[in-house]
């Protein structure tokens, strides 16, 4: 490798110089731990063959998310596709024939459906190859088709769609406004569940008669609601969901089918008052659904006794955050991806005879001792308006007293913080800088109420649970109110953009990882499906436009005297590389310190291993230099 063999020959020419070679073997060992850090790997997406025998998964392995096999017995993972793009999701055919999976062109958006076969072998391209967003969901039972979701029709909305496996024939199952896609179709392929999104926060699930287009509403209701993961019974005649009609947390909820087709009323079955319902996978006999909680951020599990209406807690997980689940057609195993602060996502069996875990994938992270990694507290704060916040707060081993700081906010704004593991964080403690990540309003993980909260013209009091934030790491002595950094990405992003504008003097260094930055241009240039279900959210900008103007932090960048770092993919078409563009072009204006990078192969988000350590690094070097003077 070219840079290491010029590092090793300028250390050996320095050497006869005497102490010069001390640092920069310092400043070697700064950027190769942190690299370390950025290389650590990931495997999701797990399917298991029909007979239970093999797994298809997704995994960074080779640098590039790409579709792998393994026995479940365990062994050394064979890969099946080579793609320069990264894979991210992949399914097993029923009959065993077929793996399913979409290829993210330069990882942004037109997704590509393809096939394969379990060899990797037959590979062929079923969808266009276009411009279009295609959105992967699973296969028909008979395994004929498999359904998705496109922008071909119309870019402002996603329709539903079967799509022939030999022929590659596409047939449209639902018009949808806005975003909708197909939760499932039925065993007998005569009815699907569709899930339609008018506006972000409130969706409706509908019972569509494939062969007719006839339609039966399943879940009315009145103001925002959410209702997703719907599931079949063997028998068609109940559908199983999330859903948070008439209450404030999600809970699993089921509607019987009538007789004559029409749905039944929305019956709650299963419940917790300390966390929200966030997915489940029914067996295939239909006689069991394993459930996960949302308990603040970490993961539950409970079993659902579908005849006896029973919920029974399930066993106590290896990680703190479980998802990506597959039964085997016997139903005697379960595949899951587990991941926690101190552990990088990997397949896992469970055993649902005996209840025992079975680590599948080994995720590499060579050099790496994860049992050092830094596990973090939640904590608890409060609003200017009284409202309780919440966190996770990462301390490097062994810090005492006031130490650097960055703020960390997720993206969204409807995502959660959650304690899963984050290369970033690990490598900013390993050199002594702490993460503060808050779950302020607007976040989803914590009832109806509060997710809404940050909606049009309350933004502002989203942006001012920044200052709470600071304020409570202030005042608990944690962070030194000297060396307080910010950062996020995506609507996180947004977030580090209002800190540095509202609260120029509260931040000494500030990192944007593909933030909005002017909602004027963000609803111009974003996909307009993107666009469609926006407006709620963050303003309507035909009729709210001075309101977008006033909370867009590009009108008060003049504000901003901190040195930022400015990270963004050329690819990203939710939100598109012109809001960047704008920051970086107004800061060097007026000479504040700006750091651009650019990935020319990414979207939104890093999905490529060498991205992903270029990006750790940078922002390591970043806050090291600002925070601590290194």
């Amino acid at each position: 490798m070219k840079h290491g063999l010029l590092i090793t020959v300028a250390l050996l020419f320095l050497s006869s110089f005497g102490s010069p070679i001390n640092a920069l073997s310092a400043q070697d060992d700064l950027e190769r731990s942190v690299e370390l850090m950025g290389r650590i790997g990931f495997a999701t997406s797990p399917s298991f063959s029909p007979d239970g025998k093999t797994l298809a998964f997704v995994s960074n392995l080779n640098g590039i998310p790409q579709v792998w096999t393994m026995p479940t017995s365990g062994g050394f993972p064979k890969l099946v596709t080579a793609f320069d793009d990264p894979v991210g999701f992949v399914t097993w055919s029923p009959d065993g024939n077929w793996l399913a999976f979409y290829v993210a062109p330069g990882g942004g958006f037109n997704e590509q459906i393809c096939v394969a076969r379990p060899d990797g072998s037959e590979l062929r391209r079923l969808t266009e190859g276009g411009k279009e967003n295609n959105f992967l969901g699973d296969w028909t039972h008979d395994g004929k088709h498999i359904f998705f979701s496109s922008n071909r029709r119309n870019p402002a909305s996603t329709d539903s769609y079967l799509l022939d496996v030999k022929t590659a024939q596409m047939r449209m199952v639902a018009e949808n406004k806005g975003t909708g896609g197909i939760n499932e179709i039925s065993r007998d392929n005569r009815h699907a569940i569709v899930s339609r999104l008018l506006n972000r926060g409130d969706n409706n699930l509908y019972l569509i008669e494939v062969a007719t287009g006839k339609e039966a509403l399943l879940t009315p209701h009145e103001g925002p609601g959410s209702f997703s993961g719907a599931q079949f019974t063997p028998d068609g005649r109940t559908i199983y969901f999330a859903s948070n009609k008439d209450r404030d947390l999600l809970a699993l909820a089921r509607v019987k089918i009538g007789e004559n087709g029409q749905p039944g009323a929305i019956e709650v079955v299963a419940a917790r008052d300390d966390g929200e319902f966030s997915g489940g996978v029914m067996s295939d006999d239909g006689a069991m659904m394993v459930l996960v909680w949302n308990i603040a951020g970490r993961s539950e599990l409970a079993f659902y006794d579908l005849r006896n209406d029973r919920m029974t807690a399930g066993p106590k997980l290896p990680a703190e955050i479980v998802g990506g689940f597959d039964f085997t057609d016997d139903g005697g195993r379960l595949a899951m991806v587990l991941s926690g602060a101190a552990l990088p996502a990997d397949v896992w069996t469970l055993d649902l005879r005996t209840k025992q875990f079975t680590k599948l994938t080994h995720s590499q992270h060579a050099g790496v001792d994860l049992t050092k990694m830094v596990r973090p507290e939640l904590v608890g704060y409060t609003a200017h308006d009284g409202l309780k916040l919440s966190g996770w707060l990462y301390k490097p081993h062994g810090a005492k007293g006031a130490m650097p700081v960055v703020l960390s906010f997720h993206g969204g704004p409807e995502g959660q913080e959650r304690p899963g593991f984050n290369s970033t964080y690990q490598a900013l403690l390993m050199r002594g800088i702490a993460v503060l990540a808050p779950n302020v309003r607007g976040s989803s993980g914590f009832g109806k109420k509060f997710v809404n909260l940050d909606n049009g013209e309350l933004r502002e009091n989203g942006v001012k649970d920044i200052n709470a934030s600071v304020d409570f790491g202030v005042k608990s002595g944690i962070a030194d109110p000297k060396r307080i950094g910010i950062m996020g990405g995506s609507y996180g992003g947004y977030m580090v953009m209002a800190g540095l504008t509202e609260y120029p003097e509260l931040f000494a260094a500030g990192a944007n990882l593909f933030g909005i930055t002017n909602f004027e241009t963000f609803f111009k240039h974003t996909q307009p499906w993107m666009a469609a279900i926006s407006k709620i959210e963050y303003g309507n900008p035909e009729t709210e436009a001075v309101m977008l103007r006033r909370l867009s932090p590009i009108h008060r960048i003049d504000r901003i005297n901190a040195p930022i770092i400015v990270l963004h993919g050329a690819n990203d078409t939710n939100v598109p590389v012109i809001e960047a563009e704008q920051v970086v072009e107004n800061l060097k204006r007026r000479n504040v310190p700006v750091e651009y990078v650019l990935f020319a192969d990414e979207g939104h988000g890093w999905r490529k291993t060498p991205n992903r350590i270029r990006s750790v690094v940078s922002i390591v070097k970043f806050f090291e230099t600002h925070l601590k003077g290194n």
